[in-house]
């Protein structure tokens, strides 16, 4: 680790030196022939590092990538990292700034990319309008409140050196409350609408189902925050921000959050939740669910393919589907869960000190913001990829174990940037894809900061030294609260205990990183 440290902080000051000497981005004008049709020229190469998923590892045969050559022109060279080794590697890769890649696409932002960020190793997108004339326009263009989805990509200093996707918050860590409908309908019981009706209806299924956990959460208190709007908009357990009030909270001060424990409480008592949803590991949940004992549940979308096409072979009747997030009785809950449709992959243009190569890189992320990029990625071609059915677009499959990623490389690591929401339906089967505007409907709209904030070194440091003390003491009592380790009685003796912690130091260096990029 220290060795890793020292390599960072040469890093850092090889490029804090080339920002002083002046060998940052392009100089100078840049004067070469671009084929009609192309993007950079016919002897450009240009070299992109991708992160590699382990559902879809790249295949340098898929059809987009194809696609995307013929469109781009030029040489493009991928070195593909698979992802669960590209946070070992990236600070691998930015110590040798003269190998560095025209392009790096992640699957969400590295540690370290704000910082080198500010020494110059990446470039801003905001400095190099005169390559991006599709990306300006499109981002104008876009209805105000899909805006968000560019805000987002600002670093500490305000500017966006990471492009900023589109489309595909229509299917990417969508939450929602799932239920199984078939069970209600069987026993003539009704969606709850609030959390005294989840519990009714909990203790209801549980005297049919002795065996089960009706209402089936795991992941503790992370899925806590994944609820938390349903007792006031946009509560979560620690740090967020409160849009209703313009402010940084800590959830655990707050009078709201003994109305969360003591449901939990009462919801583990009675055994009506799975007795370790703090630690269930998934194997052992998916069982729960899968074998008609568990019932309604805070998760993702995608659950509701994944759950349906394992159970119906065996039970037809299976059927998981999205309901309305019920709400707690106390004047401020919504009938919402809170926003995680949030896409984290993204593109940085290197500073090699190479003004055409620079230049290139540009233009290659201008082009996937254009109308054409966005079909043809999204899509593919008619006859290769898809065929039209009855006036309606539908992907060409093959082997049932294949999805369009593994078999084009549609919506893989580095070919996505902005996506039609069409493909993202015909992806999916037609009776999730049925759920999704509902779900997005009953989504709170903001997105929490400390999703996306990039934040400075310093930052950085204090939130390390600050935040570990304090959401491990929250954790470890919150915990013993819900399981009955520690008895309700003694609520007021931890917000006194809490209250001693640095929780306003820490809000305010959150307030500060937040402050630079609204």
């Amino acid at each position: 680790m220290k060795k890793l440290i020292a390599l960072i902080l040469a890093t850092v000051m090889i490029f804090a030196l080339c920002a002083c000497t002046g060998g940052n981005g392009i100089s100078g004008e840049i004067s070469y022939d671009i084929p009609d049709g192309k993007q950079i020229p016919d002897d450009a190469v240009v070299d992109i590092t991708i992160a590699s998923h382990a559902s879809w590892p790249y295949e340098e045969d898929w059809k987009i990538w194809q696609y995307i050559r013929e469109s781009v022109g030029g040489t493009l060279n991928i070195n593909a990292v698979p992802a669960t080794d590209f946070a070992t590697k990236f600070p691998l890769i930015m110590a040798a700034p003269d190998d560095l890649p025209d392009l790096m696409h992640f699957q969400g932002k590295p540690a370290g990319h704000a910082n080198y960020c500010a020494q110059g190793a990446f470039l801003a997108f905001d400095d190099y309008p005169e390559f991006l004339p599709d990306y300006e326009k499109f981002w104008e263009n876009v209805p105000e409140d899909e805006k968000w989805m560019r805000d987002v990509r600002k670093s500490f200093d305000g500017k966006i050196y990471y492009s900023p996707s589109h489309g595909l918050e229509r299917s990417t860590n969508i939450r929602a409350w799932l239920y199984r409908k078939d069970i209600f309908d069987k026993h003539g019981l009704k969606a709850p609408e609030t959390m005294d009706e989840l519990y009714e209806v909990s203790k209801k299924l549980k005297e049919i189902y002795p065996d089960s956990y009706p209402f089936s959460i795991r992941s503790g208190l992370q899925n806590l925050n994944v609820i938390g709007t349903s007792w006031k908009p946009g509560f979560c357990f620690n740090e967020y921000y409160d849009f209703e009030n313009e402010k940084w909270s800590y959830g655990a001060t707050e009078d709201v959050m003994i109305e969360l424990v003591e449901f939990f409480n009462k919801m583990v008592s009675e055994k009506l939740v799975p007795a370790d949803f703090f630690t269930i590991n998934t194997s052992s949940w998916q069982e729960l669910v899968s074998t008609d004992r568990g019932f309604i549940m805070p998760e993702y979308q995608v659950r509701i393919d994944f759950f349906n096409s394992m159970a119906r072979p065996s039970n037809p009747e299976f059927n998981l589907t999205a309901m309305k997030p019920p709400r707690a009785d106390n004047g401020m809950g919504v009938n919402m869960i809170n926003k995680f449709n949030f896409v984290p992959s993204g593109y940085s243009v290197c500073n090699t000190g190479d003004s055409a190569s620079i230049a290139n890189a540009f233009r290659i992320i201008n082009w996937f913001y254009t109308d054409e990029a966005c079909e043809l990625v999204s899509w593919g071609k008619e006859g290769e990829t898809y065929e039209v059915v009855d006036g309606k677009k539908q992907f060409i499959m093959g082997d049932e174990a294949e999805t369009i990623q593994t078999l084009y490389g549609v919506n893989t690591l580095g070919t996505h940037t902005r996506f039609a929401p069409d493909a993202i339906d015909a992806s999916i089967s037609e009776e999730q894809a049925a759920t999704t505007d509902f779900i997005l409907e009953h989504t709170y709209p903001n997105l929490q900061p400390n999703l996306y904030l990039e934040f400075s070194s310093e930052q950085n440091d204090k939130i390390a030294d600050l935040k570990t003390s304090i959401e491990t003491f929250v954790l470890e009592n919150i915990q013993k609260f819900i399981i009955g380790q520690r008895p309700l009685s003694e609520w007021d003796s931890f917000r006194e205990e809490l209250s001693r912690l640095p929780v306003e130091e820490l809000l305010s260096v959150f307030d500060e990183a937040y402050k630079s990029v609204k």
